[in-house]
């Protein structure tokens, strides 16, 4: 168990088994390897966003989600030689594929990253951050009026 004194959700504790490594770390932070996701538990994996909570620097979390939840069949795709640093057990089940979010002052301008998805293998808990040469995917895709519609649907 590792013991982490946040910026933003004070001090918390994570189980050896919710570290996820990132053996090259994420775009911008190369030394940045160790991490965990924290969410609403009460929500579990239904919670729109999550935190990607640094372990070697506790100022640092950034809000990620799943693109599904914004975007349908959102299918990056890849070399497999930028997949190895997850391990060998490459199953659909087994894969975690999130987005980072950009949250604005002005919040319906919050915009995801479809282009630098971060790719995470669950029962290795190894992940990636790799960069998409697909056009069809942005740097800067909003999201505000498809979490609404999707909010208003659910109400």
């Amino acid at each position: 168990m590792v013991e982490v004194n946040t910026k933003a959700f004070g001090k918390i504790a994570i189980e050896d088994d919710k570290l996820i490594r990132f053996e090259h770390g994420i775009l911008g932070f190369p030394d940045l390897k160790d991490f965990t996701l924290i969410y609403d538990i009460d929500k579990g994996n239904e919670s729109a966003i999550k935190w990607l909570q640094s372990i070697q620097e506790p100022g640092f979390a950034m809000p990620v989600m799943n693109p599904d939840l914004v975007v349908s069949h959102y299918v990056p795709e890849f070399d497999r030689e930028l997949l190895k640093p997850l391990g060998e057990n490459l199953d659909s089940e087994n894969i975690l594929i999130l987005v980072t979010v950009t949250v604005p002052k002005d919040i319906t301008r919050t915009t995801v990253n479809l282009k630098a998805p971060i790719i995470v293998n669950i029962e290795e808990r190894k992940a990636v951050q790799l960069i998409c040469d697909d056009e069809a995917y942005s740097i800067k895709h909003n999201i505000y009026d498809e979490l609404m519609a999707k909010k208003a649907a659910n109400a």
